[in-house]
């Protein structure tokens, strides 16, 4: 764990380890806007944090100044950070950082290291994908687990996809090869939203995240949130007719699907995401 750089080390019961990552992982921002939000309303406190100085591409994601008592000037790193939330329940250690630029495996192994160093029983990630499902519907959070039988007592299904993945899949493939027990999950998120938070896809994972490892956590302020974007959307579709027959559409196959569907994204949905992801990357087209 050379990578990971510690401010302290609190002792833990129970401890369980939540990670999300921003990027190509967090659709709507879903995954980050959940670990800020449980960071926020449980009063996590920083104990640790990843050296970016060997995992970042600063020219992709750069660091920020700010000025301290308006004079001095800070540098801001990218990078990934660990706090620790002590709840009634359980200690529960958020990890939030960028998906990093190089070296996957080390940085992979280096939280996987840190969750067997503090006693972890269970590796959780967060993440957010695009979806072809209309926004007034109850978010789909979906879920994988390593085995079906883990899957079956979690009430999630085990993975079938085959295709591309983001740093989530390989700190996954990490943690079980140590033997460190792993779930993922996903928010599905609409994909003809405008880009930007989407607080109905954090709620989502809040709620199922809180059930999974037997944690409370009130969310009346997520829950005014999602109401005031909820509106806000309502506003946009109305405005546009081709859009509000479009979203028809997917609440009428919504519909019809109803709750049967608990599989991961399939391949053929991240592989659009990626695309997706990877133009919004490099900025429109000129003919566009």
């Amino acid at each position: 764990m050379d990578a990971i750089v510690f401010e302290d080390r609190p002792a833990l019961r129970r401890p369980v380890l939540v990670a999300a990552f921003s990027g190509w992982n967090d659709a709507g921002e879903s995954a980050s806007g959940a670990i800020s939000f449980l960071r926020d309303r449980w009063g996590a406190k920083r104990f640790a944090w990843i050296d970016p100085e060997e995992f970042y591409d600063f020219q992709v994601n750069r660091p920020t100044v700010r000025l301290v008592d308006g004079i001095t000037r800070r540098i801001d790193w990218p990078g990934a950070e660990f706090f620790h939330a002590s709840l009634p329940e359980r200690d529960v250690v958020l990890f939030q950082g960028l998906e990093p630029s190089v070296r996957w495996r080390t940085f992979s192994e280096a939280i996987v290291g840190l969750g067997q160093d503090l006693g972890v029983d269970r590796l959780v990630t967060l993440g957010g994908f695009l979806a072809d499902l209309p926004h007034t519907r109850p978010i789909r959070v979906t879920g994988s687990a390593p085995t079906a039988a883990e899957a079956e007592q979690l009430g999630m299904s085990a993975s079938r996809y085959e295709g591309p993945t983001g740093i989530v899949g390989v700190l996954h493939e990490a943690s079980n090869r140590a033997g460190l027990p792993s779930v993922s999950l996903w928010a599905a998120v609409p994909h003809y939203l405008p880009s930007g938070p989407n607080p109905k896809g954090t709620l989502a994972l809040v709620e199922r995240l809180a059930m999974l490892v037997d944690v409370g956590v009130r969310t009346e302020d997520l829950i005014q949130a999602v109401e005031g974007w909820t509106e806000r959307i309502d506003g946009i579709v109305a405005e546009n007719s081709e859009l509000t027959e479009y979203v028809q559409r997917l609440e009428a196959a919504a519909d019809e699907v109803g709750e049967m569907i608990t599989d991961i994204p399939s391949g053929d949905e991240l592989a659009r995401e990626l695309e997706r992801f990877l133009r919004s990357q490099r900025g429109p087209e000129p003919s566009e």
